[in-house]
């Protein structure tokens, strides 16, 4: 773990987002400085899913060391932002430091994304960080410490980080444009930067979508509190880099990293936008025994359409053999919710397999709730597993390691 310089002793920073999990980690590390934090975020009264409000993260800055002016912001109000910089300035004297955390996600295709929630990435992701920077700049110009840091993506052009979710990564990108105009624009006079994981990170966010069992693959939200310190610890002419966290501080001399695992010694998925191909991602962590919650279906995969759930089962049976049996070794259970809601299972496991309705006869090893329309789609190939599970579609409790086995009948279903 990185070790505190004092660097940001006195400094002020403007964190949107900071609440919790990567926004908090960056605002709890400044604070061990001695630095003032404003914690700009929407949560001023505990949410039933999410963990911490403003003046729960305000009272473990002051813990920490430093001063907290909680303010209630949605960075898509200009009023509230312009509200909260202003309650900043009059409070600590000015703003140093400008930290656009704050986002949303969504990882649906184009027909699936509703356009509230293209709104809702497009309001917070790029135009709240564009709004926040302009609101926050004319104090940044005083600043004798000026640096804006945006939590976003290197800006690769390779489709296949477009094509699952084209509306997110326009949004995401959105931030890396920002950075890369910015840095331009305010050469010689503020730092403009960009800061990605190498790795998932463990936030609320991450808990919702995949629980304990993608936990242990990630990292904590510390590594990327370190690397932000360095970025902000640096002179103004450090400007205009897309740094992902692992690369900088290995530059920084730091070997060990298993002290940022969830789950030392757990191999650690891969996060979105970073060069390599997601197949050989996939593939290479397939060699050290990964369970990629990101891996990309079988390309082969049909138009098929789905019918009812007996009519998947069908043909699920179909292609249950003898070999699938041996390769799988595992028990399913299927809770459907929806238009055709039941229980439902497949037993890969013992004797020559079997699957239908009901509790299956031994202990399921993995859990799958959905809709039951999802289900048929993903069965018949038209509903991509992974896309299913990290956008919510799809809850798994249990094996990761087997539901993506999974994954091996589901491709020779749509061949079919």
């Amino acid at each position: 773990m990185l070790q505190n310089s004092g660097k940001l002793a006195g400094c002020t920073l403007f964190i949107t987002g900071a609440s919790r999990g990567i926004g908090k980690a960056i605002a709890l590390k400044a604070a061990r400085d001695g630095a003032n934090v404003v914690i700009a975020a929407k949560t001023a009264e505990p949410h039933p899913k999410l963990p911490g409000t403003i003046y729960t993260a305000a009272e473990e800055v002051v813990a920490a060391g430093g001063k907290a002016l909680p303010c209630v912001v949605d960075i898509r109000d200009e009023q509230q932002i312009g509200a909260a910089v202003k309650k900043a300035v009059e409070t600590f004297g000015g703003i140093d430091i400008l930290v656009n955390n704050a986002s949303a996600i969504s990882l649906t295709g184009t027909l699936e994304t509703p356009m509230k929630k293209v709104d809702l990435m497009m309001g917070i992701n790029l135009r709240g960080t564009y709004l926040t920077s302009k609101l926050v700049i004319p104090h940044l110009l005083k600043s004798r410490h000026p640096h804006i840091l945006n939590l976003s993506p290197p800006l690769n052009l390779n489709p296949v980080w477009f094509k699952n979710h084209t509306a997110y990564t326009m949004a995401k990108y959105g931030m890396s444009m920002c950075v890369l105009g910015m840095a331009e624009e305010f050469r010689g006079q503020i730092a403009v930067n960009a800061l990605w994981p190498k790795t998932a990170i463990q936030t609320a966010a991450m808990d919702m979508l995949g629980g304990d069992s993608v936990g242990k693959q990630c990292r904590t939200s510390d590594i990327m509190a370190d690397a932000a310190y360095v970025i902000l610890s640096k002179p103004k002419d450090y400007t205009g880099h897309f740094v992902v966290d692992e690369d900088l501080l290995r530059a920084q001399g730091v070997k060990d990293f298993e002290p940022y695992a969830v789950q030392p010694g757990h191999p650690l998925l891969p996060d979105f936008f970073l060069d390599e191909a997601p197949e050989k991602l996939v593939q290479h962590m397939e060699e050290h025994g990964a369970t990629p919650a990101f891996k990309p279906p079988p390309s082969s995969a049909s138009s098929q359409s789905g019918g009812p759930i007996e009519s998947t089962f069908d043909v699920i049976r179909g292609v249950m053999n003898e070999d699938v049996i041996k390769s799988t070794q595992g028990v399913y259970k299927f809770d459907l919710s929806g238009e055709h809601a039941g229980v439902w299972f497949l037993d890969l496991k013992n004797g020559t397999g079997t699957a239908g309705p009901g509790e299956p006869p031994a202990k399921a090893d993995v859990v799958m709730a959905m809709d039951s329309a999802d289900f048929s789609k993903m069965f018949s190939g038209k509903l991509k597993p992974t896309m299913a599970f990290m956008s919510g579609k799809l809850k798994i409790k249990g094996d990761m390691t087997l539901a993506l086995k999974l994954e091996k009948l589901m491709g020779r279903m749509s061949k079919l």
